[in-house]
């Protein structure tokens, strides 16, 4: 989270990135008020203009507010940690002051990236809820209490993804084994082997295709048989351990 703020603190400071377009998107969500946005945008553009702290008189040649409503707004944002009075010294030694906005970029993400993880958690809500479906149209049938309760455990207990536990419903119904026991083994190998991504799993079943479908030594010509259709391979993950 520091190295983020760190990166947003030097975009806004060499104008990497258009944060207005961000800020009129989202401040209403932020608690800012429509007045205070507008004195929080002037500030800003003070500051691209070299002015890092200017004073009321200067705020009131840019609005249409009076002296004690500037005065009232600024001291709003600042009460609502949204702008900070910062110092540093000049070439000269001097102290100066300036506003700082830093305060309100970073709370501009922290909104971004709670907004964020609430879209992944719904899609993972939605993902989980076609698992099911899924289940019930490969079974033909609605899911058991226990089988509903056995699949959530794989995914709230084992923490097998919804893409993990579909690659292993296939697996289940190449081999024309569709059973929750059956899918149980394959989930309980690949936790094994850490195969947690579809990915891993491609990979996994393909290095297993190339195994077994190498062709077979060659025989003497009197002890070869007639020439028979290959099948398919699957891998047989109850066979495996039993």
């Amino acid at each position: 989270m520091d190295n983020q703020f760190n990166r947003i603190r030097v975009w806004t400071e060499q104008q990497q990135i258009t944060v207005p377009q961000l800020f009129f998107k989202h401040y209403s969500e932020m608690n800012i008020q429509d007045d205070e946005a507008l004195i929080a945008l002037h500030l800003m553009s003070f500051a691209q203009e070299g002015v890092d702290f200017p004073t009321p008189n200067d705020l009131l040649a840019r609005t249409s507010f009076q002296m004690m409503t500037i005065s009232q707004l600024l001291q709003r944002l600042m009460q609502k940690g949204f702008v900070e009075i910062s110092q540093s010294t000049d070439e000269s030694g001097r102290i100066v002051e300036k506003y700082s906005l830093h305060p309100l970029w970073e709370r501009l993400l922290d909104l971004l990236q709670s907004k964020e993880m609430q879209s992944q958690v719904k899609t993972q809500k939605v993902d989980e809820a076609k698992i099911f479906q899924l289940f019930e149209q490969e079974l033909g049938r609605l899911l058991s209490p226990i089988e509903i309760e056995t699949i959530s455990m794989w995914m709230d207990i084992d923490h097998h993804t919804p893409e993990v536990i579909k690659a292993a419903l296939k697996e289940a119904v190449l081999a024309s084994k569709v059973s929750l026991r059956y899918i149980d083994r394959i989930l309980i190998e690949w936790k094994k082997k850490n195969i947690k991504t579809p990915s891993q799993i491609e990979q996994h079943s393909e290095q297993y295709r190339k195994f077994t479908m190498q062709p077979p030594t060659q025989k003497p010509y009197n002890q070869q048989q007639a020439p028979q259709t290959k099948k398919a391979p699957f891998y047989n993950w109850l066979e495996e351990r039993e």
